[in-house]
């Protein structure tokens, strides 16, 4: 059902600051990955970055251009190349992120006394197979030498919790290379960037739309590998979902893309909404082009972490919204059932009128006549989320053709039917 008036989210309303950080670089050879940094048009404010092979540490924010912010001492593996399996005294190369913050019931003299987990292993390397975990970022309880970690990346004590700061922020990238390279110049955007910001935004619409095109995103192969289920099973169950919900919204909030030695990742805020489930968090794609070279989704991880985003949630369907009901309230006072009628869903709940033909029975009897409505006003309306969709609140002022008036509070609950919104309940109070 298409209502006059409205929009889906998922068409209109999922909007996105896009950036992306430019990484060129050769894929992994035996003595490790190299990386140029670049500024990018769209690149991140900040991100974080480990040359290995200089015992380097780097913060970076893109101030056009490109600026190292904090260039540090730190320590890294006992022995070189990238981290393959427990125990074997290496740093893994690639992107990663921030997962925790520790800062009690550490060694001090091995950790310090502040700690931050890294996502390692990645869905890449669990695809590669890759083994090891407990990959931290942290401090010493005496000052760093280099090389001198079991695979984690040591900063001496003070300068870990200086960072604290920024890297309680777990949506930095942190680059970790065997040679880091960075300039100032400002190149073009990178397309292949450009390509996976895209195709993040159409997986997200696809997602909302309950298609059959969202599965088209994925690599099922590696897909299952990284999230260690078949992808049978993976599309099963959202097929169950898409069945049983009559609707899901998916919003992405600030998209960005890095590049790793041989893959991307888009990240983002994003808020998943449906009758059954609302949650937020961030996101992370892995993205790697096919045998056809198209870039399709072969691992994804989420950390669910409250951003905020209902209120840009909201902010994005108020005016959708409020078109509805403002169109809503004229159909009303020209008392025209058919136009007023179109505004809700067919099982909408009108005080003790249960179903669309209850209540536009109940009004066709009403308007007959001079019982016919002669105004109708809203002032002071107010919107907030509910499990159903979108609940708005407001004084109306009521008067029909016979001389009859009143006054009270009015509540609605709208929620998304197709490509739109609709009336799901409708309550009155006397003021």
């Amino acid at each position: 059902m298409a209502l006059p008036h409205a929009r889906s989210i998922t068409s209109g309303c999922i909007a996105a600051a896009l950036f992306l950080l430019t990484l060129s670089g050769i894929a992994m050879a035996d003595d490790g990955w190299t990386v140029e940094l670049r500024a990018d048009p769209y690149g991140p404010e900040r991100f974080l970055a480990v040359d290995k092979s200089s015992q380097t540490f780097w913060f970076f924010e893109q101030k056009s251009p490109l600026q190292p912010m904090k260039q540090l001492p730190c320590t890294t593996g006992q022995e070189p190349g990238t981290k393959w399996r427990e125990g074997d005294l290496k740093t893994p190369e690639g992107v990663y992120f921030i997962k925790q913050r520790i800062s009690g019931g550490l060694d001090f003299g091995l950790y310090g006394d502040l700690a931050f987990t890294l996502n390692y292993p990645n869905p890449i390397d669990i695809i590669n197979n890759r083994k090891g975990s407990g990959i931290w970022i942290h401090g010493r309880g005496r000052p760093i030498t280099p090389n001198e970690s079991r695979g984690c990346v040591a900063l001496n004590n003070g300068d870990v919790k200086d960072l604290d700061p920024m890297l309680t922020k777990r949506v930095l990238p942190v680059v970790i290379a065997n040679s880091v390279h960075w300039s100032k110049d400002t190149p073009a955007a990178n397309k292949d960037a450009q390509e996976v910001v895209a195709a993040t935004l159409e997986w997200a619409k696809a997602w909302s739309r309950k298609t059959e095109d969202f599965f088209a995103f994925h690599d099922a192969a590696k897909f299952s590998i990284a999230q260690g289920e078949p992808f049978d099973e993976f599309r099963s169950h959202k097929r169950q979902l898409f069945a049983k919900l009559p609707w899901i919204h998916v919003l992405l909030d600030d998209v960005r893309a890095v590049q790793g030695p041989d893959y991307w990742v888009t990240y983002f805020g994003q808020l998943y909404r449906s009758p059954t489930l609302s949650s937020e968090g961030i996101k992370r794609l892995y993205w790697q082009r096919n045998d056809k070279g198209r870039f399709v989704i072969v691992g994804m991880d989420y950390d669910e972490v409250s951003l905020g985003l209902e209120g840009k949630y909201l902010a994005r369907v108020r005016t959708d919204v409020t078109t509805l009901v403002e169109a809503w309230r004229q159909a009303w006072e020209r008392g025209k059932v058919s136009d007023y009628m179109q505004y809700y869903a067919d099982n909408a709940v009108q005080g003790d009128r249960r179903g669309k033909s209850a209540i536009r029975e109940q009004k066709q009897q009403l308007w007959n006549g001079n019982k016919a409505p002669r105004k109708v006003a809203l002032r002071d309306m107010k919107m907030s989320l509910t499990q159903d969709g979108v609940q708005v609140e407001f004084v109306q002022e009521y008067a029909s053709k016979d001389g009859n008036s009143d006054k009270g509070r009015k509540k609605l609950v709208l929620g998304p039917v197709g490509n739109g919104w609709a009336i799901l309940e409708e309550d009155w109070s006397k003021m």
